[in-house]
Parts: C-alpha cells; sequence; structure tokens
C-alpha cells in the first residue's frame, strides 16, 4: 500500500499525520518580548479602552446622535442627478 493514503488496520483507519510545529511571526515575537520588558502597556491599554469604550450610556447623548445621523445615499461616488 503505498505510505500516502490512510492504513488499515484492525478495522480502524488511521491517516498519517506530521507533527505539528508552532510558528510565532515576527511581529508576535516583537510584541511578546515588548510586553516581558514593560509589563506596564497592558495597564495603560485598559485604561484608554475604559477611556473610549467601557462607560455607561447616556440616553439623552445617544437619542441626539441617532437624530442627527444623515443619511447616506446608495452609492457614495454618484453625482445627485
Amino acid at each position: 500500500m503505498h505510505p500516502a493514503f490512510p492504513l488499515l488496520w484492525s478495522g480502524v483507519i488511521q491517516i498519517m499525520t506530521f507533527p505539528w510545529k508552532y510558528y510565532e511571526s515576527d511581529a508576535a515575537k516583537l510584541l511578546n518580548e515588548l510586553m516581558l520588558e514593560k509589563p506596564q502597556i497592558a495597564t495603560e491599554k485598559n485604561k484608554g479602552l475604559a477611556l473610549w469604550w467601557d462607560r455607561k450610556q447616556d440616553a439623552d447623548e445617544l437619542r441626539r446622535a441617532q437624530e442627527s445621523e444623515v443619511r447616506q445615499q446608495a452609492y457614495v461616488y454618484q453625482t445627485k442627478a
């Protein structure tokens, strides 16, 4: 039997697999090294997220934003004839 085909062994099909090789990109290595050198970056990041995203919704502000929204035409590059 050809080695690339699954092997039939006592009624069970076994598939030949390659060992998994861990890959880490250069960008991931850089970020991991940076986080090891400067762990305070994580707390600064969380502070920045809290400043813009993790805040209570003001119902009046949300209503005003929805009312002031300007609808966009279907195809933005078409001139209004």
